[in-house]
Parts: C-alpha cells; structure tokens; sequence
C-alpha cells in the first residue's frame, strides 16, 4: 500500500490496512484519525508518540496476538503470517534450543505472568534466548519497560514494512 491510498482510504478500510501492525484496535483507530500523513516518517512519528502512550493493559491485550518464541503463530491471518516470518530465524530444528526456550518461556510467564515479547525479527534463536534468559532478571517495572519497548518495535517495524 502506498501512503497516498491509505491517506484518501476510508477509515474503516485504512484502520483494515494497519490492523496487522498491533492488536490494539485504539491504536490504529486513532492513527488512522490523524491523517493525511505528508511522509512515511510522519506516519511512523506519530504511530511512535501513540505507542510510548501504552501501559501494561494494552501490552497484555496485544499479546494476544503473540506466540510463544519459538512456537509458530496459528491462523491464516496476516498477523499470524508475520509472526511466522518474523520467528523464521529461531531454527525449530535445533532440540536443545528448542527446549531451552520452552523452559525459558515457561520461567519467564511464572515470574512475569505474561508471555515473553521480543522483536524477533533479524535475531538468532540464540540471541533471542539470551535475551529471555538476560530478561529473567529484571524487576517487574524493568520487564514492563522492556516488554513495551519490543511491542512498540514490532508495531513500528511492521507499520514501516507496510508502506515500503
């Protein structure tokens, strides 16, 4: 899509356009509500000054949208597709990765409650776990701060690959 055609959509259409980006339907409802953009970065300003407005309610809605790492995102969806790319470098191959992940996963929503969030994209399944195992010892405000940061990463990244 180009930024042109999202600007003159409709807003129902536009909001359609963008939903992939986060599962946060006030998101994108008032993103699309501040058009016309005059520039990409515009657009990605704006979607970033919506973002750093979120709180740990709107991180635990949009992980409804987010696999566990190193499990693949079920549906059809254009969501799910993304997630599925996004994950591609964590080799499923790899037993022991595999299963230090799942263990990591399990460790972090014990001590956090929540599913673990990174923007996978263009990371290892190596880094990615030494992120988790990294994140592990961050206090409950530092974890948040973390998992807000990679949420509004992934929303970015995505928002930004939609108009390329």
């Amino acid at each position: 899509m180009t930024l042109e055609i999202f600007n003159q959509a409709a807003a129902g259409d536009a909001k359609a356009q963008i939903a992939h980006c986060v599962a946060l339907d006030d998101w994108a409802s008032v993103l699309v509500a501040k058009r016309p953009f005059q520039s990409q970065q515009a657009l990605l300003q704006a979607a970033d000054v919506l973002a750093r407005q979120w709180d740990e309610r709107a991180l635990n809605q949009a992980l409804s949208a987010h696999p566990r790492i190193g499990e693949k995102a079920q549906g059809e969806g254009k969501e799910a597709g993304l997630s599925r790319q996004e994950q591609g470098q964590v080799n499923a191959d790899d037993a022991a990765l595999k299963q230090a992940l799942q263990a990591g996963n399990i460790a972090y929503e014990q001590r956090f409650g929540r599913v673990f969030l990174i923007r996978a994209k263009g990371r290892s399944g190596e880094a990615i776990l030494a992120e988790l195992q990294r994140r592990l010892g961050n206090n409950a405000h530092q974890e948040l701060d973390e998992a807000l940061a990679q949420l509004r990463e992934i929303t970015l990244l995505r928002l930004q690959e939609t108009f390329q």
